[in-house]
């Protein structure tokens, strides 16, 4: 079993940047392939970005490639979201998970956080 907790989000003004972190507990963290989801309101959620537990590969949605940064820290059991550019179209909840093998789908993650806000006005 693992716990995630997010923490990191707000208002920001377009262009400009957030970081959010992703503490895990509970788990062997670095065993867990770890990815980051948002859901805007009124919509479905949708991958963001994820992170390989072994190579470290990364993999992003097309609308934040270039812009959003996903990293992680296995001694700190920790999962960043680093975020640039910001626009009012990235306003959502955004959620990290866990899964023992990361796709784009959401049904591929086991272990989820309850999410942070970002709000990106214009």
């Amino acid at each position: 079993q693992v716990q995630l907790v997010e923490s990191g989000g707000g208002l920001v003004q377009a262009g400009g940047s957030l970081r959010l972190s992703c503490a895990a507990s509970g788990g062997t963290f670095r065993r867990y392939d770890m990815g980051w989801f948002r859901q805007a309101p009124g919509k479905e959620r949708e991958f963001v970005a994820a992170i390989r537990w072994n190579t470290g590969r990364t993999l992003y949605a097309e609308t934040v490639k270039d812009r959003f940064t996903i990293s992680r820290d296995n001694a700190n059991n920790m999962v960043y979201l680093q975020m640039d550019r910001l626009q009012p179209e990235d306003t959502a909840v955004y959620s990290c998970a866990a899964a023992s093998l990361a796709t784009m789908s959401d049904r591929s993650f086991t272990y989820w956080g309850q999410g942070t806000q970002v709000t990106v006005s214009s």
